[in-house]
Parts: structure tokens; C-alpha cells; sequence
């Protein structure tokens, strides 16, 4: 069975849209707080990470230490990201894309 794949990631292996643009992302990702509390709503972090991270003094320091951290874990973690960057940063993914 044959499954297109997401809007995310293409089918000849290239790199998950997060780890392409981790950089635009880490310099422009502003509303990161609504960001963490769905992370940590669909447990792609912990409460601790969740708590280091919250306590970070910029949304660059933030969005950085979750590349550096949960984001590690694979696809799955970065899919959740991604879907979850799209819901609070809709017009920055729809520029990246």
C-alpha cells in the first residue's frame, strides 16, 4: 500500500521541513509559550524540559534549546512541531513553505 507522504517530508528522503529551516525558525519563531504548552500537552516533551525551556530568557534561546533537545528524538517529534508550528505560526510556515 502506497501512502503519499505528509506536507512535511518528501518521499526521496529530504530533510523533515524543521530540520530545513531551523534556522529561519530559530530567528523567527515569536509566540513560542502556546508552542511549548501543546508540546507538552501531546507529551513530545516533559515537564522538566518544558520548565528549562520556559525559563530560557528569548524565543531564540527556547526555540534552540528544542532543536537541541526533543526535537533529537526523530520524525515523529519533529512532525508534531511542525503541525503544531503551523497552527501558532501560521503566516512564518506559509513563507518558509
Amino acid at each position: 500500500v502506497f501512502t503519499a507522504p505528509g506536507p512535511s517530508t518528501g518521499a526521496t528522503g529530504q530533510k523533515h521541513f524543521v530540520d530545513e529551516h531551523r534556522v529561519e525558525l530559530i530567528q523567527r519563531v515569536s509566540n513560542i509559550e502556546p508552542i511549548l504548552d501543546d508540546l507538552l500537552q501531546e507529551e513530545i516533551i516533559q515537564q522538566e524540559a518544558y520548565d528549562k525551556i520556559s525559563a530560557l530568557p528569548t524565543s531564540q534561546a527556547k526555540v534552540r534549546e528544542l532543536f537541541s533537545s526533543p526535537l533529537k528524538a526523530g520524525d515523529a517529534s519533529k512532525e508534531a512541531f511542525y503541525q503544531i508550528l503551523k497552527k501558532h505560526e501560521k503566516m512564518l510556515i506559509k513563507d518558509l513553505s
